[in-house]
């Protein structure tokens, strides 16, 4: 990893600007690498947990010491500095909901299984520690290294497509254990998108990257018939291709993404007259509007009380849904597909609510008070998680989540968005290969 070396970086290699350019000391900048080699290492072994392929015992054990990396780094970072006061207000509003949401799930914590999945799954307890991030330093150094995050785990989902490529073209289209996988991969790649809607700061090479892992990841999806990441995938993939229409220079990228696009249609036009004999979208097609979430839509509503729908459940709510899955071991459910739902059943209309008043100012910010690119995508980031939260479940302890943060960190910050678009494409142009 050439980039996550423990270099100071001199201020003599940044232009003199604001802030936001400063260095950070040996310190920060150390506890910054170890905190994204923690992040990687509970990510991946997360995703690989649903290949059966690895002990989870092992897994486990990689993740406590991710977990390790984590915490001993974290309260190095964060700094209680707020660009905006009234992102400081419903901040500390937003974060003592949350552990009121922790403790009215802490009846379990003498259960190992509920201790268990709140540290080992992304989508439970560690979700809860994701807005922790919007108090790391905002400097073109943090958001440097988090690109070189996105890349790396790009790539290493392009090697895990390679590893399990079998599973993932498995032709039982009843396999749930390929499903799963496609839908865990997305961990590794859907960030790419970022790399994608930023392009203006990123070498050619960077650009191909995450291109690749962007495009396979949608293949895969397709092929799985996983309507809600092709949605998402295709999004993404849509507003990026948008971005270099009307702003970049580099054509080329433009008439790869044509030949991409026109190549599917042209695949999906192939396979008409028979389309479910298809074998790339037959599952698709078969599937087409097949209903899969009003049965356990309708468990989740009749289970729900007033007082469930206002505060929630906590972070061990669990609703009453018999029947769902083959062989569950209980009728009770953790969770539920949809991220607004699955949002309600843990913390309720508040805890939508108190993140609303966070993420539509800064949408509007950083679309119409901002003079840069990254500023205007870190909204359209924003805003893109509003709307995946409906096919999918965005809030989780993932890069596609904590990016929804940083986001915010970006569109509240003044400094950033007044800052110059050139200035900052000269900035991460001298970060090249920096730290």
């Amino acid at each position: 990893m050439p980039y996550l070396n423990l270099k100071t970086i001199n201020s003599n290699q940044l232009l003199s600007s604001p802030s936001i350019v400063s260095p950070v000391s040996g310190r920060q900048l150390k506890s910054l690498n170890f905190f994204w080699i923690g992040f990687m290492i509970y990510t991946l072994c997360s995703a690989i947990t649903q290949t059966d392929r690895l002990n989870i015992k092992i897994c486990q054990g990689l993740q406590i010491i991710g977990l390790i990396f984590i915490f001993t780094s974290i309260f190095s970072l964060i700094q209680l500095k707020f660009d905006n006061p009234w992102l400081r207000f419903i901040y500390v509003l937003y974060s003592a909901w949350l552990l009121s949401v922790i403790y009215r799930g802490g009846s379990s914590l003498g259960e190992y299984s509920y201790i268990k999945d709140f540290f080992f799954s992304p989508y439970e307890g560690m979700l809860y520690f994701a807005p922790l991030i919007l108090l790391f330093p905002r400097t073109l150094i943090f958001y440097k290294k988090l690109f070189d995050v996105i890349i790396y785990l790009g790539i290493c989902n392009i090697l895990f497509d390679m590893v399990f490529i079998k599973d993932l073209l498995n032709p039982d289209h009843s396999n749930t254990t390929s499903q799963a996988m496609v839908e865990t991969f997305s961990d590794l790649s859907f960030s790419s998108g970022f790399i994608l809607l930023t392009y203006a700061y990123h070498t050619k090479k960077r650009q191909i990257i995450a291109i690749g892992v962007t495009m396979a990841a949608l293949l895969f999806a397709i092929i799985r018939a996983r309507r809600g990441l092709i949605f998402m995938y295709s999004t993404v993939s849509f507003i990026s291709y948008l971005l270099y229409v009307f702003h970049s220079k580099l054509k080329f990228v433009i008439i790869y993404l044509t030949i991409f696009i026109a190549l599917l249609g042209g695949l999906y036009i192939s396979g008409l007259f028979k389309p479910s004999d298809n074998k790339l979208f037959g599952f698709l097609v078969d599937r087409g509007d097949e209903d899969t979430r009003s049965l356990v839509e309708i468990y989740y509503y009749d289970d729900m009380k007033f007082k469930d729908w206002i505060i929630g459940r906590g972070t061990n709510g669990k609703y009453f849904a018999p029947n769902i899955e083959e062989n569950q071991v209980t009728n009770f459910r953790h969770t539920i597909e949809t991220g607004y739902e699955q949002t309600i059943l843990k913390g309720g209309f508040v805890s939508i609510g108190l993140f609303l008043l966070i993420a539509l100012p800064a949408i509007i910010l950083g679309v119409f008070y901002s003079k840069n690119i990254l500023s205007k995508v870190a909204a359209i980031w924003i805003l893109l998680s509003l709307v995946n939260s409906y096919p999918s479940t965005v809030n989780a302890f993932t890069l596609q989540y904590l990016l929804v943060w940083i986001s915010i960190g970006i569109c509240y910050s003044k400094e950033i968005r007044n800052m110059a678009e050139g200035n900052i494409k000269k900035n991460f142009h001298e970060l090249q290969g920096i730290g």
